[in-house]
This record gives C-alpha cells, structure tokens and sequence, in this order.
C-alpha cells in the first residue's frame, strides 16, 4: 500500500474526536470528587469511565485505520522533524490506550459494575483487588500526565509549524 500525503477524511474525523473527547475527559477526571474505598461511582466517574471508553474504541479504529491508510512523513521537514513527529505520533496512540485500558482496569479492581452511559452494563476485566487498585491507580494517573505532556508537545509543534516555519505541515489534518 502506498502512503499518501494528506490524511484522508476518516482518520480527520476520528483524529477531531479523540481531540474534543480528551478535551472533555480531562476536566471531568480532575473535577470529580476522590473517591474512597467502598464508595460507590456516582455521575461524574459513570461519564468518566464512558468517555473514557469511546476514546478507546475510536483510538482502535484510528489505529487499524492509520495502519492500513499510511500516510507519508513531510518530505519537507528535516530528518530530526520527522523521526520526532512519527515518535510522537506513535507514544500518543500508546498513552491514549495505556490510560484508557488502565482507567478500566481501575473500576474493575474497585469492583464496580459500570455501565456505558447508564445504557447497558460494562464486562469487568479483573475481579476486586484493593492492591491491584492501588497499582493500577498509579500508572493510570501516570499514563494520563504522560499523555498531556505528549498533547502538549504534540499542539506546541503544530502551532510552530503554523507561526514560526509558516508552512503547510497543519493542513494535513484540518478539514478540507
């Protein structure tokens, strides 16, 4: 399969998702009150883990998508550009599903029966642990920074593109 130059409209779309559900996802994640050790998930963990859960399906789908519609790197950009882009491009796939698979794993070990936007029950992918919860608690907060840090890198780089190199490497993403 050859690679293109542009990003086609699917991986655009599913690009803009993932973006305005992380844009909702995070605030929810730092607003929601701690929650201790029996208590129960109320409205804002149930939309939490929710949210959380459609960027998992969309970031697979985004994935599979990318894998089977490569695009090619900037022949532009000089060489340290586009090993840092395709580097940065990779981990942010890696962190989305790294804090979304451990945010699940987190309600499992609390052995909570959640369910998909209060429509129908979620699977458990673990039993109840109180100490595989301490651990999974951790990386989940872990691979959340990691992944703001990647976020920030990521936008930092496309607004350097836009208004420092005043090129074109940003219209491969925005609609049209």
């Amino acid at each position: 399969m050859t690679p293109r130059l542009h990003y086609g409209t699917p991986a655009k779309i599913l690009h803009w998702l993932v973006v305005a559900l992380l844009a909702i996802q995070y605030p929810i994640g730092w607003l929601m009150p701690d929650l201790h050790a029996n208590t129960p998930p109320g409205a804002p963990m149930i939309l939490h883990i929710s949210f959380g859960l459609t960027i998992l399906a969309l970031i697979v789908v985004r994935f599979v998508w990318r894998l089977t519609h490569p695009v090619a790197p900037e022949s532009s950009l000089p060489p340290w550009q586009r090993l840092s882009s395709e580097a940065v491009h990779w981990m942010l796939y890696v962190m989305v599903l790294a804090s979304t698979v451990t945010g699940w794993l987190f309600a499992s070990f609390r052995g909570w029966s959640v369910s998909y936007f209060y429509l129908f029950p979620l699977p458990m992918l673990a039993g109840r642990n109180p100490a595989g919860n301490r651990a999974i608690d951790g990386l989940h907060q872990a691979a959340e920074w990691l992944l703001l840090i990647l976020i920030v890198v990521h936008v930092g780089a496309a607004l350097a593109h836009i208004f420092v190199y005043r090129d074109r490497i940003m219209q491969r993403m925005l609609p049209g």
